[in-house]
């Protein structure tokens, strides 16, 4: 009965994970339902990880809440890894992964400690380059890709520089999306870098300290253009590498497709992230379009 009811736990576990990551990042649910069956468990709990993590500022009422919930899961990762137990159904599914799956626990840990300095931040710190903000993104998204490549046993140097290219630019375009939602919350754009913004004279260097100026959406669709060229060069790069991709590691990388969109939408509307066009459907494309060009990247065993 105890085998039975852990058993139990387990499944509920990974329920939870699939359906969170369904409810809050929809795009790449479509894309973990293209892995082969083996892979899609800790693919879930993983992303799911993510979730859990990338909200928890988000959803938190005072910002020390939310980094509190921070330092919970940086805990819970060494408790994982030391095979504790946890009350919690994403850190269950998490150490059921770790123990049938050999992943690292440095990639979950560098994931989470670099949402803890960003969360740590004050509103209106600035990143200095466009660097930094790359480097962001790496250790948040491109981590995720590593260890889903970890936990389906697949060892490439060619997977893992392709997956380092995608998240990056994943990275990079997500937090452009999410410009709208901080400009609202605290009247502030804190993933523009400021050698970006002083090229295209947005930065308010006044009273001691550097703010992007929004007064001038013309300017900031021109930095918006910036920062995505460099995503479209990582998703560039990480095409160039696909000759040498194994054949079990494609659909790992398919996160490059809903990439592509935001970029491909970015587009449609000169750049502008206020585009109300940018809400709509998938990622501001129709869902039924965004499923075909799921469906058609994974069958042709592209990214």
């Amino acid at each position: 009965m105890k085998g039975a009811s852990a058993s139990s736990t387990i499944q509920a576990a990974f329920s939870y994970c699939a359906q969170q990551v369904r409810n809050y990042d929809y795009q790449h649910y479509l894309c973990l339902l293209e892995l082969p069956p083996n892979m899609r468990k800790p693919a879930f709990a993983l992303r799911a990880f993510n979730v859990e993590t990338a909200r928890a500022m988000d959803i938190a009422s005072d910002p020390r809440i939310g980094l509190m919930r921070l330092l919970w899961w940086q805990e819970a990762i060494d408790k994982i890894f030391a095979d504790k137990s946890i009350e919690h159904p994403t850190a269950q599914a998490l150490a059921y992964v770790a123990s049938e799956h050999k992943i690292s626990k440095g990639w979950m840990k560098r994931s989470v400690e670099a949402r803890i300095n960003d969360a740590r931040r004050e509103v209106t710190d600035m990143p200095e380059t466009i660097e930094e903000v790359e480097r962001y993104a790496e250790d948040t998204v491109s981590t995720l890709l590593y260890t889903t490549l970890q936990a389906g046993g697949i060892r490439s140097t060619a997977a893992d520089h392709a997956a380092s290219h995608i998240g990056k630019a994943s990275g990079l375009l997500l937090l452009l999306r999410s410009l709208p939602y901080h400009a609202n919350r605290n009247r502030h754009f804190p993933y523009i870098p400021k050698d970006l913004a002083a090229n295209h004279n947005l930065l308010d260097t006044q009273g001691g300290r550097s703010e992007i100026r929004m007064d001038s959406p013309e300017a900031l669709s021109d930095v918006v253009f910036d920062m995505a060229s460099v995503a479209n060069a990582h998703l560039k790069k990480a095409r160039q590498l696909a000759g040498t991709v194994p054949t079990e590691a494609l659909p790992v990388l398919l996160p490059a497709v809903p990439a592509q969109v935001i970029l491909d939408s970015l587009s449609r509307v000169q750049f502008n992230v206020f585009d109300p066009r940018l809400a709509r459907g998938i990622l501001g494309i129709p869902p039924l379009w965004f499923q075909l060009k799921l469906k058609w990247h994974s069958w042709r065993g592209k990214y």
